[in-house]
């Protein structure tokens, strides 16, 4: 939950910090900013001490604070490919295809229909929209996190319900202002994918030792389906225009 928040919290400051670069020097200065922050990415990493990692936790052997570590070790790890044969790992995974089929482009079109025609200030806009939904996402992931063991599911499928509309929402005006308020919805679903994607991996892999994997699954996934909804959106777009998509 506290890491959702605070990566929220890093694309905020991101997302700000490119807008200005790209208004106030040049775009090309936002290539530089990105370098920059990804050495200081590598430097925190370098500062985490590897006493500090509970592996076993990590992956997701167990509990912390269990006392049957022998027995644990004892039992085998479940393999790769029994994971594949879980059906509620195969359709979470084909639910997050959908999920970001649904939702990758949204935002890379509302910037390009905003910064139409508006020179070099488009990368102000774009900042604008993500910066909206950036800041939707720190209270609701936190929100999301609070509330997930409780009402998990439903929280869950609040998320996905927010695609749709959010998507009806970008056809009915063109107004700046209108269009990157839309962005709200975009940091509901997002706040909430973000938390409670992780846990539902947590719920599936508990005591296996193959969270880590699963996770990257999951990420395969995501990319999946961002990569193939911006094909269609680009083909979409440039036959039928933005309302369309």
């Amino acid at each position: 939950m506290s890491n959702e928040t605070f990566n929220h919290a890093g694309n905020l400051l991101a997302a700000t910090l490119a807008g200005l670069a790209g208004y106030f020097i040049a775009r090309k200065a936002i290539f530089f900013l990105v370098a920059a922050m990804a050495v200081g990415s590598i430097i925190s990493v370098r500062m985490i001490r590897e006493r500090e990692i509970d592996h076993e936790l990590a992956r997701g052997d167990g509990e912390e604070g269990e006392e049957e570590d022998k027995e644990k070790h004892q039992q085998p790890y479940e393999g790769i490919l029994q994971l594949l044969s879980d059906r509620k790992i195969l359709f979470f995974t084909v639910a997050v295809v959908l999920f970001h089929f649904a939702n990758a482009a949204m935002l890379p079109l509302v910037g390009q229909e905003l910064a139409q025609g508006k020179g070099t200030s488009d990368t102000v806009y774009m900042s604008a929209c993500i910066i909206v939904a950036q800041l939707v996402m720190i209270p609701v992931s936190n929100l999301a996190g609070r509330f997930a063991y409780t009402a998990r599911k439903p929280i869950f499928l609040l998320g996905f319900a927010v695609l749709p509309i959010r998507g009806v929402l970008y056809t009915l005006s063109d107004n700046p202002y209108f269009l990157v308020s839309v962005q709200i919805l975009d940091g509901i679903a997002g706040g909430i994918f973000g938390v409670l994607s992780v846990l539902m991996v947590a719920d599936l892999t508990k005591g296996t030792g193959r969270f880590n994997v699963t996770q990257g699954m999951l990420n395969t996934a995501i990319g999946i389906g961002a990569g193939l909804n911006n094909v269609l959106a680009g083909f979409v777009v440039k036959s039928a225009g933005y309302m369309v998509f």
